[in-house]
């Protein structure tokens, strides 16, 4: 068994011999970069918002930037359930203001470009799963809400790098530290 695995030569984006792909596999790969890119604005726009304020779902007056807090509000009034403590506990520290917010960035940053995508995708998954622990039970449903099916999404993303279709995600791949440590994928 040694001697076979030892023969294996490991092949890369430049060592693999083009395949022929299907019309249906095509628009697979498009379907997953346009979800990848939509995931990456909702994480990206969320930070944007909670930054400068834009009115949406945060008041220009609660502005980051205008010294709001962007996780004070939510989980003061919003958190319910069995964790309800422990995020009011947290709510408006600076440091997690500071981990949500770079959180958000980097993530919608991440998956907008196609790199990192693993990193993103656990991260992000991270990130929504706690926001659904902050309402639990969700409002309309007995367990499931949006952050899960979110959350799966990006589990589906980084699975099938899905950063190398419209994004940078097939240079990203020939680092050598991206080789070397594949789940910077």
């Amino acid at each position: 068994m040694e001697t076979m695995t030892a023969t294996i030569k490991r092949t890369t984006a430049e060592t693999t011999a083009p395949v022929t792909e299907t019309r249906r596999e095509r628009a697979t790969r498009y379907l997953l970069a346009g979800l990848r890119l939509a995931l990456g604005w909702v994480f990206l726009w969320a930070f944007l918002d909670k930054l400068f304020g834009l009115g949406l779902a945060t008041e220009a007056k609660n502005a980051w930037l205008d010294g709001g807090s962007p996780t004070k509000g939510f989980l003061s009034f919003g958190a319910t359930g069995p964790f309800q403590d422990f995020y009011q506990g947290i709510a408006g520290a600076a440091w997690a203001d500071w981990l949500f917010m770079i959180g958000l960035a980097a993530i919608g940053t991440a998956l907008i470009l196609g790199i990192g995508v693993r990193v993103a995708a656990a991260a992000g998954g991270l990130l929504l799963v706690m926001m659904w622990t902050a309402v639990l039970p969700p409002e309309n449903n007995p367990f499931m809400d949006d952050h899960l099916i979110y959350a799966a999404v990006l589990a589906v993303l980084a699975l099938v790098n899905a950063g190398d279709t419209w994004g940078l995600g097939r240079m990203w791949a020939r680092l050598p530290i991206v080789q070397r440590y594949g789940w910077l994928r």
